[in-house]
């Protein structure tokens, strides 16, 4: 059974800010076999999922998980930009995972920084861009020293050093983070109108909203998988 399809339709759903009854009626079909759907009790057939995607205005494709592009577009290597004339040294599924885990990070980037421009907070951006600064330090360190060959003159901080220090630097960067979103919190919600839901993500970043909600389906599912 597809788990991505109940997820989406009830995503879309309240991004429209309906109820199920209002949305069964137009889908012609009962609320309680749309809360079927929507809990993944039961699985539709292809003439709902194409009346599904035709209501929303998406793809197929992106009502079942295969790509996060509303419209359908499946990200491909040809597709992105390559900064380096060598091979990929991995298999082509590889190289499609990494460049698509490149797209949803990079585009959840661009809404956090977006995000903190519209709070004005300079503190609060100085912690969330020291967290993620860190965090892509660390993980490009894990790779770059993952050959022992490679020189470590690249850094000044020794490797058992930073691992204690990069880790350190980060609780701190998010606990002075939370101090400061806090603190703020009225005037950046009420002065600045920023205030968030799935709905208004989708409006004010049509480009970036899918795959913002990907990546926290990812992250939640990573979790839950470890640690649950």
């Amino acid at each position: 059974m597809n788990t991505d399809f109940p997820r989406i339709i009830t995503l879309l759903r309240k991004e429209k800010g309906m109820s199920q009854k209002q949305v069964a009626a137009e889908l012609g079909i009962s609320q309680a076999l749309l809360s079927h759907y929507e809990k993944g009790i039961r699985e539709c057939g292809l003439d709902f999922l194409v009346r599904v995607a035709k209501y929303y205005d998406v793809s197929c494709d992106y009502l079942v998980g295969i790509t996060s592009d509303r419209k359908g577009a499946v990200l491909n290597i040809e597709s992105t930009e390559n900064h380096s004339n060598e091979k990929p040294q991995c298999d082509s599924h590889c190289a499609n995972l990494a460049n698509l885990n490149r797209k949803l990070v990079m585009n959840s980037v661009y809404v956090i920084f977006n995000i903190l421009a519209q709070t004005g907070n300079k503190n609060l951006t100085s912690e969330v861009s020291s967290y993620l600064m860190v965090s892509v330090y660390k993980m490009f360190r894990l790779l770059y020293n993952a050959n022992p060959q490679n020189p470590q003159d690249f850094f000044a901080i020794n490797t058992e050093l930073q691992r204690g220090l990069s880790s350190a630097l980060m609780l701190v960067n998010e606990a002075n983070a939370e101090v400061s979103a806090k603190t703020f919190i009225k005037n950046i919600y009420k002065d600045r109108e920023i205030s968030l839901s799935p709905s208004v993500i989708q409006e004010r970043y049509p480009q970036y909203a899918a795959a913002l909600s990907d990546l926290i389906k990812i992250a939640e599912n990573n979790m839950t998988n470890y640690y649950l």
